[in-house]
């Protein structure tokens, strides 16, 4: 069994191209000043080990740990409470910093787990096979297959089949970021120059294919005509017609008009998107905003149209997370002091939110996760360097571990807990074991009676019944996991 804080990517672990990785960054977070020993003899080099292995990096099982606990929560609490959930258009709420979370630490891991490569055709190997194991997963959870938690039953149409959706994003980052990360691997230096930038010109490949996706992102966006489109969709009785929504421009940055969109129907097929768009909950749309509700009389006919939050031109852009976070790994392979570290981090997260806040309030580019727009991805990218240097001051620098245990837990496990909670496929089991009625389930009765009930309150029995019987749970399961070396790896 692998050791299960390997730094890898994302969800699971099982490079053999990361041979040594343990014992080099383990090395990179001792004391520098601390004396080095010359003797030789087996049993000292076995108490070193051991000492190294001891103070490893947990700031990233941690963080990976936090994005799954935010995932759970914003997904199964946002109903009760919509300032949480994703904003309906502009603006970044909590749930918009899931995604870019997870391709910050993607990007982070990827530096350390290819820090030495023996083979590079064998680490391109592994590389595809991974991307095409988290793309089988992605389209499995979320292509509209399974119905979890909710309806008790499976399957899909093929013409109505989802071919995007979380897993597949990470996948497409994760795959760019690892190949230019392995084949650019002999132009790497082992030792940085002294000059202020010397970080960024010694891995320019990986700036290079960053800066080659914002390229392509913006080229679209502000150049692509969009014609006007229509699609087939259910009435406020329930009855199917056919709407038309009017474009016939470009640059637009609206939710029915805009490149993003109209590239993921001409890929895919306007059937093919996700069909319960965020901005059903705008203000145009329903006055229930920013809850969901009825829509309105004279509600615009996008109100009821697809669109794909995870589609192909907002992943190309979302590169950009990844190269971000594979930038704060490379700083962490490289300078050694606490101090020089969290120099590099904060300055480029704080330079980074500087220009989404510019961007957004001068009406230039606005904060939008939908779109995934250059703004949003400064924004996200930026706190998430900031979380993360707060987490390395607390827990790696502090030695302040014990109150983030939970969250390193749940990240060591993170993809059995993605898939087991926050795509519902552990309630879905146990609401298969129901009593005369499918509603007539333990996880409904528990929701009711031990939540809702004794609070007299729908929404704060939710937001209880997620932290305590969810994210609670499910970080005493990773913990016993833990306990016993067992991890779901891809």
């Amino acid at each position: 069994m692998e050791d299960p804080k390997k730094l890898e990517e994302g969800f699971g672990k099982d490079h053999k191209v990361e041979t040594d990785v343990d014992d080099h960054i383990a090395r990179d977070i001792i004391d520098e000043n601390e004396p080095k020993s010359t003797i030789t003899s087996n049993a000292m080099e076995e108490q070193s080990l051991v000492k190294q292995k001891t103070k490893r990096v947990a700031t990233l099982d941690a963080f990976r740990g936090l994005t799954i606990v935010l995932m759970i929560l914003v997904d199964d609490g946002g109903g009760a409470y919509p300032r949480i959930d994703h904003s309906p258009w502009n603006g970044c709420t909590l749930a918009d910093f899931v995604m870019p979370f997870f391709l910050f630490i993607v990007g982070v891991a990827i530096a350390l787990a290819l820090k030495k490569i023996p083979s590079v055709p064998h680490a391109i190997r592994k590389i595809s096979l991974r991307t095409i194991k988290l793309l089988f997963w992605g389209i499995l959870l979320q292509g509209g297959y399974s119905h979890a938690p909710f309806p008790l039953d499976y399957g899909v149409d093929m013409k109505q089949i989802r071919w995007c959706g979380i897993l597949q994003r990470i996948a497409l980052v994760y795959c760019v970021v690892a190949l230019i990360e392995t084949v650019t691997t002999k132009l790497r230096p082992t030792t940085l120059s002294p000059h202020r930038f010397s970080i960024f010109s010694a891995y320019k490949w990986q700036w290079i294919g960053g800066f080659a996706a914002f390229v392509i992102y913006m080229i679209t966006t502000f150049s692509l005509y969009v014609p006007d489109w229509s699609f087939v969709a259910l009435d406020n009785n329930d009855k199917p017609q056919r709407y038309t929504v009017k474009c016939g421009m470009r640059g637009h940055f609206g939710p029915g008009c805009n490149a993003v969109g109209y590239v993921d129907r001409q890929a895919w097929g306007v059937n093919h998107l996700y069909g319960q768009p965020v901005w059903a909950r705008l203000k145009a749309c329903t006055f229930s905003s920013p809850s969901s509700g009825p829509f309105r009389k004279d509600a615009p006919s996008w109100c009821y149209g697809p669109f794909e939050p995870e589609g192909l031109l907002s992943s190309i852009s979302a590169i950009i997370s990844g190269t971000i976070g594979i930038h704060y790994g490379h700083v962490l392979i490289h300078f050694k002091g606490h101090v020089e570290r969290l120099k590099q981090w904060v300055s480029m997260a704080l330079v980074l939110l500087i220009s989404a806040l510019i961007l957004h309030f001068t009406d230039a580019i606005p904060i939008n996760k939908q779109l995934y727009s250059i703004s949003y991805v400064c924004f996200t990218a930026g706190a998430a360097g900031i979380v993360f240097s707060v987490f390395y001051i607390l827990i790696d620098v502090w030695g302040m571990r014990k109150p983030f245990l939970f969250l390193e837990w749940i990240g060591m496990n993170a993809m059995l807990v993605f898939v087991m909670a926050a795509q519902g496929i552990f309630p879905a089991f146990v609401n298969g074991w129901y009593y005369e009625h499918p509603e007539n389930n333990l996880v409904s009765w528990i929701q009711k009676h031990v939540f809702n009930d004794v609070w007299n309150s729908e929404r704060v029995g939710t937001i209880l019944y997620v932290i305590f019987a969810e994210i609670t749970f499910w970080a005493v399961v990773s913990g016993i996991l833990h306990k016993f070396r067992i991890y779901w790896k891809l």
